[in-house]
């Protein structure tokens, strides 16, 4: 017998922004109506069903995060953490460093995330002879914020054979001092050198996130990750970068049945001749997991300073670097268009940008496809013609405003007033492209309604506000993009996003009204719980 909910006492907004209804019924996982208490009663007689009391809590439809790297997440938790706040100089990071290593066995690396040069003291990179204070008979590696790099100590520049002689890869950049020898920093690209002979190689298709791990750490990893961002109110996730070790992960706990987390995968381009001779003739899976598309990277990282500028960094004395020649993308993303998949392309910079946007203009041409939502990820800094331009090719731009509150201060500092129209999240809304707001976690820590204040505020972490007031989203525009605008670039909208009638019975209950919360007050809005295809999977 079909089995049901009613969901009553506290306020309902079946979408994020709508107007509150006083119920909600659903039955096997889905939404049957919303609407009177009195009607939501009745529309349930025929079935079983429990009465949920909110306890004066706010009901919305359940977060969805577009673009997220979920097992560096889980992984990460196992390293030190020197991320901003938690370190505030190079001398805490190398002390944080050595009280880690002190819990490990001797012959264990000695691995950290999180820091950002702009929120040292020092304002710069750790060096190779900043991390041999912590040791120089094992490895120390110190992955940036941004993923998009590490810095190691001389140990491990050592075993890796980088000396001044070795040139940095394609798509890539192996740190250097004045003198020309190595510093420590290994950039996108060659972050390849870390993950040891026989592990996942991906060239200049990205940087290498996938560092060796056992098995149980990596479905020890996952299953972190998925409870943490269960209990932040996020029910579905696009996994960002996904190589077999994520793939397996998540097929491994969605056949043990420990997926409760709908995961939506896009594999890493350095593997699209295996997805070809797989067959794929568009997106594989069910309701819980998806292999959906195609990660490509056209640029770096803007809060590390390697995404492609020329001319656009205030220091001058670097532009960071493509991944690509502009003929290998268009390759790529055709490859992708034709196998009838979502590409998804990491872009900061306007060139990067302007690269990515030919090469889907091409891809469309040659093969025309309806709907074929392509995606621009981060699209830090496109112009007023560029986001014309992909409203005309149905690009969806999918951002990270808490990358504002964040780094906001690090991007104004290393490429000056420019940076001030990072992440428009108003140009788009006003093109009439989809609004997307995400994580890109671990580079933040998920929290959506953080998110939302970010979109709204524009406000750095030292108080400046970024850009023209048309640059900020409403309230109701920003939860939005964290529900319907997430479920939209996930190809979910169908079932997705909101609570109406027919749709999938994942909702957060909050302990407030995020309408009714001034913006700066949003992040201390805390989730009471997380239900998922109508059952409760997480409790604040």
């Amino acid at each position: 017998m079909m089995t049901g909910s009613l969901f009553a006492g506290g306020l309902i907004r079946p979408a994020a922004g709508a107007e509150r209804v006083e119920a909600l019924a659903a039955v096997n996982g889905t939404v049957l109506m919303a609407g009177t208490l009195q009607a939501c009663r009745t529309a349930l007689v025929p079935f079983r069903y429990d009465e949920i009391d909110l306890s004066g809590g706010t009901m919305l439809p359940g977060f969805v995060d577009a673009h997220a790297h979920p097992l560096l997440f889980g992984m990460r938790a196992a390293w030190a953490d020197v991320s901003p706040g938690r370190v505030a100089s190079i001398d805490e990071l190398v002390r944080v460093l050595c009280e880690h290593a002190a819990r490990l066995p001797p012959d264990v690396p000695i691995r950290a995330f999180g820091y950002h040069q702009d929120h040292l003291a020092e304002r710069r990179h750790p060096t190779a002879a900043d991390l041999d204070r912590v040791a120089t008979d094992r490895p120390v590696d110190v992955m940036h914020t941004s993923g998009h790099g590490f810095v190691v100590n001389r140990h491990r520049l050592r075993t890796l054979g980088v000396d001044r002689h070795r040139p940095s890869p394609p798509g890539g950049q192996i740190g250097r001092d004045g003198d020309g020898e190595p510093d420590g920093r290994l950039w996108d690209a060659a972050c390849d050198l870390i993950t040891g002979d026989d592990g996942i190689k991906v060239t200049n298709h990205g940087p290498n996130l996938h560092l060796p791990q056992s098995e149980s750490d990596i479905l020890a990893g996952a299953e972190l990750a998925q409870a943490e961002l269960l209990r932040a109110g996020i029910t579905t996730v696009g996994d960002a970068q996904a190589t077999g070790k994520e793939l397996s992960a998540y097929i491994r706990l969605h056949n043990r049945g420990r997926l409760r987390l709908r995961v939506h995968a896009y594999v890493l381009s350095s593997l699209l001749d295996q997805l070809e001779v797989l067959g794929l003739a568009g997106p594989l899976g069910d309701a819980w997991l998806r292999v959906l598309g195609v990660k490509l990277y056209a640029d770096g990282s803007l809060t590390a300073g390697t995404a492609y500028l020329p001319g656009g960094y205030t220091d001058l004395c670097h532009q960071g670097h493509l991944y690509h020649e502009p003929d290998e993308l268009r390759l790529l993303v055709d490859r992708v268009h034709r196998m009838g998949l979502q590409a998804a392309i990491h872009a900061q910079g306007t060139v990067a940008i302007e690269l990515v946007l030919d090469a889907f203009a091409q891809a469309m041409n040659r093969s025309p496809r309806s709907d074929a939502r392509h995606r621009i990820e981060h699209c830090g800094l496109p112009t007023p013609d560029q986001v014309r331009r992909m409203g005309e090719l149905g690009v969806v731009p999918v951002g990270q405003p808490q990358h504002v509150t964040e780094y906001g201060d690090g991007v104004l500092a290393a490429i000056g007033e420019r940076g001030h129209t990072y992440t428009p999240y108003g140009w788009f809304r006003d093109a009439g492209l989809p609004v997307v707001l995400s994580s890109d976690t671990p580079v933040v820590v998920p929290n959506p309604l953080a998110a939302v204040a970010a979109a709204v505020t524009r406000r750095t972490g030292r108080g400046t506000r970024m850009g023209a007031d048309e640059l900020r989203l409403t309230v109701a525009d920003a939860l939005r993009g964290y529900t319907m605008g997430g479920a939209y670039a996930l190809r979910r909208d169908h079932d997705l996003g909101t609570l109406e009638p027919g749709k999938r019975a994942d909702a957060v209950v909050l302990d407030q009204d995020p309408l009714s919360v001034a913006p700066e007050d949003l992040p201390d809005v805390r989730v009471r719980q997380t239900w998922v295809d109508g059952q409760v999977v997480a409790s604040g």
